[in-house]
């Protein structure tokens, strides 16, 4: 764990979405929180700005846009303490008075309250598009530390009550997690009530080796290149996904959270997944989807002012690229910050890629290029 916490910007842009955090820290202790070598585990929330703050610098701030989905507390668990629920609770309050109407998603291993339910409700009925998102995964209490696995399992059918759009968020896989077993115990209880699964692999970042392969210790072969990865998978949980039983072909399985966020929408792909192999091979998407997407409107064509006034916009107005305006492929020839690619990426539906940054702290993601690495168990 890092010696001092270390926070990360209000505003901020992940490989999805837009992430939003006002308060930073958690008093859990996941094994694989990416938050640990920030000094943001085992640690009372802070409150760095109010929710009237929030929006302020949320709609002044460069990333910006009203397509992009918005992610809150990605950097706490914001059921987790009466803080942290009040400020939750407030924020939504003032989301939902404003003129924002980006989708909008909460992700909690907690218990939801009622008071929560009922603020979700009613600012949904105020046309705020709010999904919550539930990470299941089937581990346990040694690698989730002071998560009440029982609470979380009751949550389900109270938000599928609430009629309140559910995804199940089954991340990470893990060895630990990728039996028979515990995959059965998840799916047989979350396909009852959610309305779509999003399974996530690994991530790692590049300060965060030595953190999993105390997990998972195979990942310290040195044949291995676990980093340069979009996501690592035991091989038991990946082939379990290529042939999901038959008792779950109703549910829809995604391996790309923007693509379960546009089934739970009811909108069409634009970020560029389908007809890839993810597309056509890892996610188990329903065919009204799939039609969805293939019979969405053509996407507006991107032309060069369009990328030199999103370049700009993000403080990089000089920076030389290629574009094929065909595949909608930016090629940009200087390092730029994943945050900036992804923004670029998801505001104009393109494609980017880039040379390493040489101070990145985060993990590259699909869009960036990676790819899934699947390991087999250690003979």
């Amino acid at each position: 764990m890092a010696s001092q916490r270390l926070f990360e910007p209000v505003i901020d842009q992940h490989d999805t979405w837009l992430a939003i955090n006002p308060v930073q820290g958690c008093p859990k202790n996941c094994g694989y929180c990416y938050l640990q070598d920030l000094g943001l585990t085992r640690t009372k929330p802070e409150v760095l700005v109010t929710p009237e703050e929030t929006l302020s610098q949320l709609l002044a701030h460069r990333y910006y846009h009203r397509d992009l989905t918005l992610a809150l507390y990605t950097c706490t668990d914001a059921l987790a303490t009466p803080v942290t629920r009040a400020h939750l609770t407030r924020l939504l309050d003032v989301l939902g008075a404003s003129p924002v109407r980006n989708p909008v998603c909460l992700i909690t291993k907690c218990a939801v309250p009622d008071d929560v339910v009922d603020c979700i409700t009613r600012n949904r009925a105020a046309g705020l598009p709010i999904q919550v998102y539930l990470s299941y995964s089937g581990l346990g209490p040694d690698i989730e530390r002071g998560i009440d696995h029982d609470a979380l399992r009751a949550t389900f059918p109270r938000l599928h009550a609430a009629g309140i759009p559910l995804i199940h968020y089954w991340r990470p896989f893990l060895p630990q997690n990728s039996t028979p077993d515990v995959i059965d115990h998840v799916m047989d209880w979350v396909t009852r009530y959610a309305d779509a699964t999003v399974a996530v692999g690994t991530k790692i970042k590049p300060t965060a080796l030595q953190q999993i392969t105390g997990l998972w210790p195979q990942l310290a072969d040195p044949h291995l290149d676990p980093q340069a990865a979009d996501s690592l998978w035991p091989r038991p949980a990946w082939e379990w996904l290529r042939h999901v039983p038959d008792r779950y072909a109703h549910h829809p399985i995604f391996q790309t959270n923007s693509c379960a966020l546009a089934y739970v929408l009811h909108r069409s792909d634009r970020a560029g997944v389908l007809n890839t192999p993810t597309c056509l091979s890892a996610n188990r998407c329903p065919t009204a989807q799939r039609d969805r997407c293939r019979h969405a409107a053509p996407r507006q064509p991107v032309h060069e002012r369009d990328i030199d006034q999103h370049l700009a916009r993000l403080g990089h107005p000089h920076v030389p690229y290629t574009l094929n305006a065909a595949t909608r492929t930016l090629v940009l020839a200087e390092p730029l910050p994943l945050r900036d690619r992804h923004n670029i990426a998801q505001v104009l539906a393109l494609t980017v890629r880039a040379p390493d940054h040489p101070a990145e702290r985060y993990w590259p993601g699909r869009l960036a290029g990676g790819q899934p690495l699947v390991i087999d168990a250690p003979q």
